[in-house]
């Protein structure tokens, strides 16, 4: 199993310089990713927000293992095009420890409502699709051209390529349990399902993995991330952790932000919640 953690680039850590302090002493404390949430905005205290991609680009230049990524990226708010350049270029910025979170983007008003863009799921969910198409299919460095219901492209050839092989990773997030998330995970690299009924337990992860499973047509090991709820007991979090990996979860994701610290949704930013993060950050994972 991997450590990682998931990290708002909020409030304090919208200062770019912040965000890179938090990778570096990510790296340090031992963990073995560091992702970032991708929203234009996520709540009615408007925080000050960080660009993903700016951010992970100076992230990328501050650390030197540490895997780096979005946590998830709205696919249908992004041109896929300019969303192949900016994943080529930070896969290779980074030595090739890019993984590209994507899923529909939630809550939708923030994110697509207020730019009057696209709020239907099940178109959001066609361009997701279509969007994946596209991206795959550009990094190749092929000639490629791509004639959907959402997109259209003549032929073109992007270079450079992605510096992992045979692509940068694409972990699919979805909530906990819709189907259709789960299946499209099955054409990808990994599933991060989100519960909003309570903790997933180590059978629902068995239960999504064999649905994965009966989707797959990939003979790859595909990854399982969650973020557990963990006792405060060491001993106890560990025993529990054994279970997950019995289940079949490959990365426990650390939700290091306020909420998960007990703030209030609507609250505006506290410093004291830095202190935290930071503190939470230093700590390192609780491995077993």
């Amino acid at each position: 199993m991997q450590y990682g953690l998931s990290l708002p680039p909020f409030g304090d850590f919208a200062d770019p310089h912040m965000l890179i302090d938090a990778a570096r002493r990510a790296e340090a404390a031992g963990w073995d990713g560091f992702f970032i949430w991708d929203h234009m905005f996520f709540d009615p205290s408007f925080h000050p927000n960080l660009d993903p991609w700016v951010g992970l680009a100076g992230v990328a230049t501050a650390t030197t293992r540490i895997r780096i990524g979005t946590m998830i990226t709205p696919l249908a708010r992004r041109r896929p095009w300019k969303l192949a350049r900016e994943t080529v270029t930070l896969d290779r910025l980074s030595n090739g420890r890019l993984i590209l979170g994507v899923g529909l983007g939630d809550p939708v008003q923030w994110d697509f409502g207020f730019f009057h863009e696209e709020t239907n799921p099940k178109i959001r969910a066609k361009k997701l699709d279509e969007e994946l198409a596209i991206l795959t299919g550009l990094w190749r460095g092929e000639p490629f051209s791509f004639h959907g219901e959402q997109y259209q492209i003549e032929e073109v050839w992007f270079r450079p390529t992605p510096l992992q092989a045979p692509r940068i990773p694409i972990w699919v997030g979805g909530n906990w349990a819709n189907k259709p998330p789960m299946r499209r995970a099955a054409r990808w690299d990994g599933f991060f399902p989100i519960s909003f009924e309570g903790p997933m337990t180590p059978d629902d992860c068995r239960t999504a993995l064999k649905y994965i499973g009966e989707h797959r047509t990939s003979d790859q090991p595909i990854d399982l991330i969650l973020s557990p709820t963990l006792p405060d007991d060491p001993a106890q979090a560990r025993d529990l952790l054994h279970q997950y990996a019995e289940a079949g979860l490959t990365w426990c994701v650390a939700p290091i932000d306020p909420w998960a610290l007990g703030a209030d949704w609507e609250a505006q930013w506290d410093s004291d919640y830095t202190k935290k993060m930071l503190d939470w950050i230093d700590r390192g994972p609780v491995k077993i």
